[in-house]
């Protein structure tokens, strides 16, 4: 078996002791894989070291792009392809534009960020994920270490760190 699949899992069951854990981890110079929570734990992200998401600048360019499509084609279609003149208006009015554009951008930024997120988050159909504990998606918080990555220090170091930092369980997990 391969090193980088072979984990040391700690099990948390507070979110507080979790958040502390993580730092106390992490200032010993040991690099956390993964964390999973059952639900949202605010500050994780700065515990763990994430940077700012910029699935925001994503969202924005989707829906320019949506918005630029929806004017392009009703401009091109209405006042270039097949002009029509309807109660005495010009052809490439901006008004009767709006509920389509809206609804364009509205779309593209939609398809367009499920189709990121799910590029960013590595979620191909065919891969399945790595459950390192079942209770992870219960009540349990799930803080995995790769023993690949482990900061130099052995597997028993890495066991002791876990339980000092609160984990009311740890185990190891190897994948095939």
């Amino acid at each position: 078996m391969d090193a980088d699949k072979h984990f040391v899992v700690g099990i948390f069951n507070d979110e507080d002791v979790l958040l502390e854990g993580i730092r106390k981890v992490r200032s010993s110079g040991v690099k956390i894989q993964e964390v999973y929570s059952p639900f949202p734990v605010h500050g994780i992200d700065e515990a763990l070291g994430y940077k700012k998401s910029r699935l925001p600048i994503a969202a924005f360019m989707f829906g320019m792009t949506g918005t630029s499509l929806a004017l392009l084609m009703q401009i091109w279609m209405l006042g270039y392809d097949w002009p029509m003149i309807i109660g005495g208006k010009n052809f490439a009015s901006l008004p009767p534009f709006i509920p389509v554009t809206f609804e364009l951008t509205v779309l593209l930024s939609a398809l367009g960020m499920v189709g990121t997120f799910m590029i960013v988050s590595d979620m191909k159909p065919y891969k399945w994920p790595r459950q390192f504990d079942i209770r992870s998606t219960d009540d349990m918080h799930v803080m995995a270490i790769d023993l690949a990555a482990n900061g130099g220090k052995s597997k028993d170091e890495l066991k002791r760190l876990l339980s000092e930092s609160g984990a009311v369980e740890v185990n190891e997990k190897s994948f095939e």
